[in-house]
């Protein structure tokens, strides 16, 4: 199971294999391996790639305060210049997938990130709220064909056997470009504004982009296929039919509720009293997103030992559990519970995400497309709900919600258990087997 991303979707590696990835012989001699002519600029190409496309997207996270401050905004109507963007991304990430099979993965990345960075340049020069969220909208939008495609690419051009670790390594990027580019904005906007900090992401964002052009290696085993609507929309129509894929499609929005409300909110909690952290230091508590990469990778271990089921009843109550931490009024409660919100949705998230193709017997790249629309969707939704629960009722408004949101996930999952249960006594089946 790949680490886990700091806000990307944990994409299974079968549910990133396209059908023209399979028209490809999987033992061309020209397809990528390490060692092999192309295999580390490609690498380079999509880790410089995955930086960009996180540090991007949420880019104004650990600036809200001061954005607020800035417009006279409250932390709801401020939360939207995150919540714009990964809703935007929610949108288009579907519709982006499918037209790469048609335009090509290397040219959707292209345009994608050349989008994205022309506006990361433009967003420190918005004159008012309303026109940061409309461009940060639009910047969502535009990296919504970077993810899915950079995973098909990588599918169609790099031989199986280098296939894991090269998805790896785009992951660790999208990981460190989140994580980097909150704390990278939270020192600037202390010494220069967070317009200057801003600035700041789309330069490196700019670098980034040029590594990404200059290193990546043409395709030469995509295959185009032409723009169906109709089977598009009765793959999606299968998948949104089974009752399952919806459990797990809720599942990761319910996760990502959660965490959107938490660190959207959290900038807040800290520059206020009793803590009254300065912003670099706030930004630096993204660091613990690190934990986010141990308890993803230990989750397959965990299914190993719990089951499915298991694994998600363990992450429910450790992410509650961290809730519930953060209520108090120490810094050092607080940052333990972000440890253990953090390590719960992570562990919950890479579950549920790689149970997806699991699930899906066919169209699994539309399958995991749908993961992630449902997971961003939470994202826009926890930030935006999150803010306006901390306006209404402070810290513990922000954790009620979030509360509620993982009740809705032990809810969900106590329901699967049962009807699994319930199927296993008609087909007379020894329960252990089906965990």
């Amino acid at each position: 199971m790949p680490p886990a991303s700091t806000g990307a979707s944990t994409v299974a590696l079968d549910a990133a294999v396209p059908s023209s990835a399979a028209a490809a012989s999987p033992t061309a001699p020209d397809r990528l391996s390490p060692g092999g002519p192309g295999y580390r600029r490609m690498s380079l190409a999509l880790f410089a790639a995955g930086i960009a496309t996180f540090a991007l997207l949420y880019s104004t996270q650990a600036l809200l305060p001061a954005v607020s401050a800035s417009f006279d905004a409250t932390a709801g109507q401020a939360s939207w210049t995150v919540s714009a963007a990964t809703g935007g991304l929610a949108l288009c990430v579907l519709p982006l997938s499918a037209l790469s099979e048609r335009v090509g993965r290397r040219q959707m990345m292209t345009a994608s990130l050349a989008v994205a960075v022309v506006i990361g340049l433009l967003v420190p020069f918005a004159p008012s709220l309303g026109w940061l969220i409309a461009l940060r909208a639009v910047q969502g939008a535009a990296l919504a064909g970077l993810p899915a495609s950079a995973m098909a690419y990588l599918a169609e051009e790099v031989r199986p056997k280098a296939l894991v670790a090269a998805i790896g390594l785009f992951v660790a990027g999208n990981s460190i470009g989140g994580m980097s580019g909150r704390i990278l904005s939270g020192w600037v906007a202390q010494l220069w504004g967070w317009r200057v900090a801003l600035g700041a992401i789309g330069l490196l964002a700019v670098a980034c982009a040029l590594v990404f052009h200059l290193m990546i290696p043409a395709a030469r085993h995509f295959t185009p296929s032409s723009l169906n609507p109709k089977a598009l929309a009765k793959t999606v129509t299968g998948h949104l039919s089974d009752p399952l894929l919806r459990r797990l499609y809720a599942i990761g929005a319910l996760f990502m509720t959660v965490f959107g409300a938490v660190y959207t909110v959290i900038g807040y909690r800290l520059v206020d009293e009793p803590f009254g952290l300065p912003q670099g230091i706030v930004g630096s508590v993204f660091l613990v997103y690190l934990v986010g990469t141990v308890s993803s990778a230990a989750a397959g271990r965990l299914v190993a030992r719990l089951g499915r089921r298991g694994a998600l009843y363990l992450a429910v109550s450790t992410t509650a559990a961290g809730l519930l931490l953060t209520l108090a009024g120490e810094l050092a409660a607080v940052l333990a519970g972000l440890v253990l919100i953090t390590a719960g949705f992570f562990a919950g998230h890479a579950v549920a995400s790689s149970s997806v193709s699991r699930t899906a017997t066919t169209g699994r790249a539309q399958a995991s497309a749908l993961y992630q629309s449902a997971y961003y969707l939470g994202s826009s939704a926890g930030g935006t709900l999150g803010a306006v629960a901390f306006h209404a009722g402070g810290w513990a408004g922000t954790v009620a919600l979030g509360l509620l949101a993982v009740l809705g996930v032990l809810s969900i999952t106590l329901f699967g258990t049962r009807a699994a249960r319930s199927e296993r006594m008609r087909a007379g089946t020894v329960p252990a087997m089906h965990n």
